[in-house]
């Protein structure tokens, strides 16, 4: 049976109240309080205990606003929040009227995508359908959004959804420039796409399914005259002309200490800025990407890095690289001919057991911490890892084989280590450097960790909501309700944040 209600004013406030200590915002004009940071359920999963944790704990301690959307995780994002808040409400440790829960619509993947090519079969199609990538559609007619939100009220199970938002409508423009038609044209139809959703939207929120609408949109920060930029004004203007007493509300979109554009760039008329724009009227704004910044093509962690416990200096990468290479060629020259094994398998051997090879000249361009540990994870260990299974799978190996692989696997394993210390000893210097360059740019922003900090100098802006941060585990929630223990005044910033873009381009 699915939960009924919905957050309200005096639910919300109640909620707030019993959690003093912590920082609250007002939600646009809904009335509604919400915490100064939302749980993000990007990446979270029903099926890991950790994620389950995670969000039951910050329910508890006095995190009240949970966003997610149809794509994350297929679906089981959802799932997950749905089945926590019957259990919360279940238990009495929770009201609905005490949440406000965000979702989002727009994308086909996974399920979503098996379930528009099953429709083509079937010569029922949704309309508008944009083929983006192999195995990414998008999608914002009224049929699909009819769909797609009888199936996220079904997983979260819920009644009614506090905040429907269409996700990255930009993508249409997306398509449009690779299809190139100009500008015009382009910006034609996407509005009225959108004049057609916010229309269905309407409906939705006077059946009862939906309390308030909006737009998620990387777009929003882009120059005015960018082939992809969203504009917000346009978006008002048009919910407005569809009824005074329209439903659209939300806005949500990146904003960090290197991309600060929703608060810096002067793309509204008058020159104002999306967060003045939105302000003005009364939108609630909520940031995504707080701690996740990229800038020129590379991702940089906003959070602390610890120093490793023992430094790598490059000479060290170095020396176990050559080691490698050593080993790889000993391998194929002396071992690999004398084994009892097909040319298929041989040759697979050689091509997997390069670990050497592929290290040498290219371990120390890797770019960001995060980088290296996402190749490491990704790539090279699962490779490596699988030809050492197949290597031992083949039986009756030599002695002289196995001292090898034994040898080869520990220089393996010291030169990974090697290497991800000279990452994080880099990280670490750089997380340092970020976190003194936001306290300068804003004294108000001071906080003990780089993280804190993020987050700290985001719910001090005027206009900005609430921060979406994703807390997969319980210490990340515990590191964001240990700054909403902070309060700090709430001021426009502009100049702060133009210091801090100075700061990421010399």
């Amino acid at each position: 049976m699915a939960i009924s209600g919905k957050a309200t004013e005096t639910g919300t406030q109640q909620y707030a109240a019993r959690f003093g200590a912590l920082t609250y915002a007002p939600f646009g004009v809904m009335g509604w309080r919400v915490s100064q940071a939302g749980f993000g359920g990007y990446r979270v999963d029903k099926d890991n205990s950790y994620h389950e944790q995670a969000l039951r704990f910050a329910l508890q301690k006095g995190i009240n606003l949970i966003d997610t959307s149809s794509n994350y995780t297929d679906g089981n994002s959802e799932r997950l929040i749905g089945r926590v808040l019957a259990e919360l409400l279940d238990s009495g440790e929770l009201r609905r009227d005490e949440v406000v829960v965000v979702s989002k619509v727009g994308y086909l993947q996974g399920f979503n995508y098996a379930l528009a090519e099953q429709r083509k079969r079937e010569g029922r199609p949704f309309p508008n359908l944009i083929k983006y990538a192999e195995g990414l559609d998008h999608c914002i007619h009224p049929e699909f959004l009819a769909d797609q939100l009888t199936r996220s009220l079904d997983r979260l199970n819920l009644d009614t959804l506090d905040v429907y938002l269409l996700h990255n409508p930009e993508y249409y423009l997306r398509w449009a420039k690779r299809a190139h038609l100009t500008r015009e044209q382009a910006h034609d139809e996407y509005y009225r796409r959108i004049e057609q959703a916010f229309g269905h939207l309407e409906e939705e929120a006077r059946h009862g399914r939906i309390q308030s609408y909006g737009v998620s949109s990387n777009s929003f920060p882009e120059p005015e005259g960018h082939y992809t930029f969203t504009s917000l004004s346009r978006l008002w203007q048009i919910a407005h002309a569809i009824s005074p007493q329209h439903h659209f509300r939300v806005i949500q979109a990146p904003m960090n200490l290197f991309e600060t554009g929703l608060g810096t760039e002067p793309n509204q008329p008058g020159q104002q800025t999306v967060l003045q724009v939105a302000h003005q009227h009364q939108l609630t704004v909520l940031i995504n990407r707080p701690l996740n910044a990229f800038h020129q093509d590379a991702l940089t962690r906003l959070a602390r890095v610890p120093m490793p416990d023992f430094p790598a200096p490059p000479e060290e990468v170095s020396t176990g690289v050559d080691t490698l290479q050593k080993l790889e060629r000993q391998f194929q020259q002396q071992l690999l001919p004398a084994m009892a094994a097909d040319d298929d398998t041989k040759s697979y051997l050689r091509d997997h057991l390069a670990l050497g090879l592929m290290l040498d000249g290219r371990w120390g361009g890797f770019g960001t911490y995060q980088n290296w540990l996402d190749l490491r994870a990704q790539f090279l260990l699962p490779r490596t890892q699988t030809a050492v299974e197949t290597l031992l799978n083949l039986g009756n190996l030599p002695a002289d084989a196995h001292d090898w692989l034994d040898e080869y696997v520990d220089v393996a394993n010291n030169t990974f280590a090697a290497i991800t210390a000279y990452y994080q000893e880099q990280a670490a210097r750089r997380a340092e450097h970020i976190q003194q360059a936001a306290q300068s740019a804003d004294s108000d922003w001071a906080a003990p960790t780089l993280s804190q900090t993020a987050v700290r100098a985001l719910r001090s802006t005027t206009g900005v909501t609430s921060v979406l941060v994703g807390m997969r585990r319980q210490d990340y929630v515990q590191d964001v309700l240990a700054d909403l223990q902070y309060p700090v005044p709430t001021a426009e910033r502009q100049e702060s944040w133009q210091q801090m873009t100075r700061w990421v381009n010399s």
